[in-house]
């Protein structure tokens, strides 16, 4: 009862009460937030916004694809935001996906019922399937919602210009597109969508040079899009400038690698100046690019005969007439020959006057007799079919006919004379 009682021992007891707080915090906010191993690191969450200016910027450069997968990530980060589909199904036009981004549009529609861009875009991206009059369709509600939408006009050019160049169109449908290209130009005198649609206008109604100077204003605004330098280059082939239509069938390639337009039309180009090797190079780049496309197979075909490998020429062309399949597989459908198409019926009299080179003339004399009975009229194909019954009749080295069949577009063309300007 004497023992003397321990003082408590107040420094031992805060210092043990510290070191169990420190604890505390360490578990509860330092540990969690060091790296774990096998574990990656947390990354920072990136905005929609971020995704849409990076996509924005790859269009500016020309960059369709990239550009396109900047905006399936914006889609991602924001998948509620109408205005991003709008956009992504853009760039797919011009990236010439047209029912990827009939499906962007569409998406859109869902998500904002009153977008009128988002009816414009569809109708835009339909036009290029041949759906003109559900085209039209989705133009006209675009207008209701909104009727100074300047690129819903704009657009509306180009699905009345398609639609116009098929036998269905009612009359007046080039003169609507004409007013809509006015309409457009008015609303939005800046845009590099109103000057496209002008220029397709004047050249649909055969007013080149005009045409070639509103392509141009549209350059201007963005240098980098592949189917302005593509339209430039038709319009420059079609007034006989040989040099400036292959600088912009040169552009349009280099922009869009794996196109194989570009390509077709470089290879045509070639040819009418005479070249036949370049000609044919470019023919060969069409099918790489696009394997399974019978009538590249027909231009390629075309180009080996100006060369001198027949052997070539008929197995391509027969492709044309018979199909048959790619080295990867693709089927290659055959082609009818049917009268108000030059460029088939140069497949044609091309494959009969290979066969003749290589004196299989059974199947060349079908070709002839194809051609008296199909087209008749052609007095292109005509003069060519003689040519591969002479060749037949005769040893080659007697044949006093020329070595290269006269083709549609590869003789000197004539200077366009415009319609009146719309």
């Amino acid at each position: 009862m004497n023992r003397r009682r321990r003082r408590t021992n107040w420094f031992g007891i805060i210092l043990l009460s510290l070191l169990v707080l420190a604890g505390a915090y360490v578990d509860r906010f330092i540990v969690p937030n060091q790296p774990q191993y096998g574990v990656p690191s947390p990354t920072p969450t990136r905005s929609p916004e971020s995704f849409v200016t990076e996509a924005q910027d790859y269009f500016n450069q020309g960059k369709l694809i990239p550009a396109i997968a900047s905006y399936k990530e914006a889609i991602n980060s924001n998948p509620s935001d109408s205005t991003i589909y709008v956009a992504l199904a853009q760039t797919q036009v011009f990236a010439g996906q047209y029912k990827d981004a009939q499906d962007s549009a569409s998406s859109a529609i869902l998500l904002n019922k009153n977008s009128s861009m988002a009816y414009a875009v569809l109708g835009w991206a339909m036009s290029f399937q041949g759906n003109y009059l559900e085209a039209e369709n989705n133009i006209k509600q675009a207008l209701t919602l909104d009727d100074r939408n300047a690129l819903a006009h704009a657009y509306y050019v180009e699905v009345l210009v398609g639609y116009s160049y098929t036998p269905t169109s009612p009359p007046g449908t080039l003169e609507k597109a004409i007013e809509e290209s006015k309409v457009s130009m008015n609303l939005a005198p800046d845009k590099l969508e109103t000057y496209r649609a002008r220029g397709i206008v004047l050249e649909a109604t055969g007013n080149y040079q005009e045409a070639i100077d509103q392509y141009n204003q549209a350059v201007k605004i963005n240098g980098n899009i592949a189917d302005l330098h593509l339209s430039l280059g038709i319009n420059y082939r079609v007034l006989g400038f040989y040099d400036q239509a292959i600088t912009e069938f040169i552009s349009a390639n280099s922009l869009n690698p794996d196109d194989p337009t570009p390509d077709l039309y470089l290879s045509r180009v070639y040819a009418t100046n005479g070249d036949y090797v370049p000609a044919m190079q470019y023919a060969e780049s069409a099918i790489a690019n696009n394997p399974g496309d019978t009538k590249l197979r027909g231009n390629l075909g075309v180009m080996y005969y100006r060369n001198g490998y027949w052997d070539k020429s008929a197995k391509e062309l027969g492709f044309v007439i018979n199909g048959g399949f790619a080295e990867n597989g693709a089927p290659l459908n055959a082609i009818n020959l049917v009268p108000d198409d030059a460029r088939l019926a140069e497949y044609y009299f091309t494959y009969g006057l290979a066969l003749s080179r290589l004196n299989k003339c059974g199947e060349a004399l079908d070709i002839v007799r194809m051609i008296n009975e199909r087209i008749p009229t052609n007095q292109l194909a005509m003069d060519n079919a003689n040519a591969i019954i002479d060749r037949c009749q005769k040893n080659l080295e007697q044949t006093p006919i020329p070595p290269f069949p006269t083709s549609p577009d590869l003789a000197p063309a004539p200077t366009a004379t415009p319609t009146s300007k719309p």
